[in-house]
């Protein structure tokens, strides 16, 4: 494996590609939905399209939301976040009948990337489970000391080819493009927070640990 690297500029350029390719979908559809009320006189198709434009919207907002938490600025004024706040953009990206979020923590505020490496554990264990599933979510501590669980379980759950050598930093190819940077920002995250993160991948589950290192005294 190889240790990659990004200039700061193709890493600002990746995540946007990655937000871009997140949005693009239902932004798409609202632009058919609102084709579909410009020609369609039908009473019931013009009901079928308004539903899909309010579907795709509440989609792409919720989308956009979660991005902002979990790879931009929001909340940039203090240094600390809402962990309310990351529950509610989960569920909003969640929204369907086969995937259950189970978010064990109390309400607290938390350190600001620690709250954006909750996220991005919460998007990798999401994608572990295409075929639907539960994510339950626990932290324990406070601060400094807080340490994060993400478990996703459901049918053939499983990691991508490659994904826990992105969160540690290394690529096969040492290069990194706009599918496999959200598993690789993650890791820079958990870094920048001086935090390690395990993956445990075991019969339809896999579980992501993300835990402050331990100096060892020289």
């Amino acid at each position: 494996m190889t240790i990659a690297a990004l200039a700061p500029m193709d890493l600002a350029a990746l995540l946007c590609s990655r937000v871009c390719h997140d949005v693009i979908s239902p932004v798409g559809a609202i632009v058919n939905g609102l084709e579909v009320l410009e020609d369609e006189k039908d009473p019931e198709m013009r009901e079928v399209a308004i539903e899909l434009i309010k579907k795709s919207a509440a989609s792409a907002s919720a989308r956009l939301q979660f991005c902002r938490l979990a790879f931009g600025a929001a909340g940039s004024v203090g240094a600390a976040v809402d962990t309310g706040d990351a529950e509610a953009v989960m569920r909003g990206l969640i929204a369907n009948d086969r995937t259950t979020l189970a978010w064990n923590p109390a309400r607290q505020f938390a350190p600001k990337n620690k709250v954006k490496l909750l996220l991005n554990l919460g998007l990798i264990a999401l994608s572990a489970i295409p075929r639907g599933g539960v994510v339950t979510v626990d932290f324990t501590g406070a601060d400094e000391t807080l340490a994060i669980r993400v478990e996703a379980k459901g049918p053939n759950a499983r990691l991508a080819h490659g994904v826990a050598e992105l969160v540690a930093g290394r690529s096969e190819s040492g290069v990194v493009d706009a599918h496999t940077i959200q598993p690789f920002f993650a890791g820079l995250v958990a870094r920048d927070c001086g935090m390690e993160v395990a993956i445990v991948v075991g019969p339809e589950t896999v579980t992501l640990e993300a835990r402050p290192v331990i100096a060892v005294a020289a």
